[in-house]
């Protein structure tokens, strides 16, 4: 077996890609699209995102300290690499993406009503990275699409199409191959 040795680079993939609203009040909501989020904490439930700080959106939730995560779908994946190519300064993602803006309990930027599953986020701490700041937030309200709960009150997530991100490409979630504990179950 032959290895490469490179520079080092990120290259932990795949990741979820999501796409972030937020809103500044008197402007329009904005979307961005993060390849750079994740769960960090349990108790409390928490996430970060990582943003570059020239991007549009990244001043919006510095000064509101608030924004939404919006699962993505096979369905979203266009208006997702949209949203991530395209500035919030120069067009509004909403309107031109057919996206809905909705109402989330916990903060005043909305939510993707086209998305699975949505998570308010209150912003705790800044950490200056580099080319990226990292945003750690408590999540403070989740909504759901109730069309992907079965008869016994259960959220079915894996069923809603989800998508990855790796190396540049967007995949769609393939074959389970296992659950949490079974290699070791009885």
């Amino acid at each position: 077996m032959s290895k490469l040795s490179w520079k080092p680079g990120n290259m932990l993939y795949p990741l979820p890609v999501v796409m972030v609203s937020c809103k500044e009040e008197g402007k329009a909501p904005n979307i961005i699209t993060v390849a750079w989020a994740g769960t960090i904490c349990s108790d409390p439930v928490m996430v970060s995102i990582s943003v570059r700080k020239e991007r549009y959106s990244h001043d919006i939730i510095e000064k509101t300290g608030e924004f939404v995560i919006n699962l993505v779908t096979q369905d979203l994946v266009y208006a997702t690499d949209y949203c991530g190519v395209k500035s919030g300064r120069d067009i509004d993602k909403f309107v031109k993406m057919n996206l809905t803006p909705v109402n989330i309990e916990g903060v005043d930027a909305p939510a993707i009503a086209e998305s699975p599953l949505s998570l308010a986020c209150k912003v705790k701490e800044i950490k200056e990275l580099g080319s990226h700041d990292m945003f750690i937030a408590e999540v403070v309200g989740v909504t759901v699409d109730d069309k992907y709960m079965d008869e016994s009150g259960k959220f079915e997530l894996n069923s809603t199409g989800l998508v990855a991100y790796s190396h540049g490409e967007y995949f769609s979630l393939g074959e389970k191959l296992g659950k949490f504990g079974y290699s070791v179950k009885k």
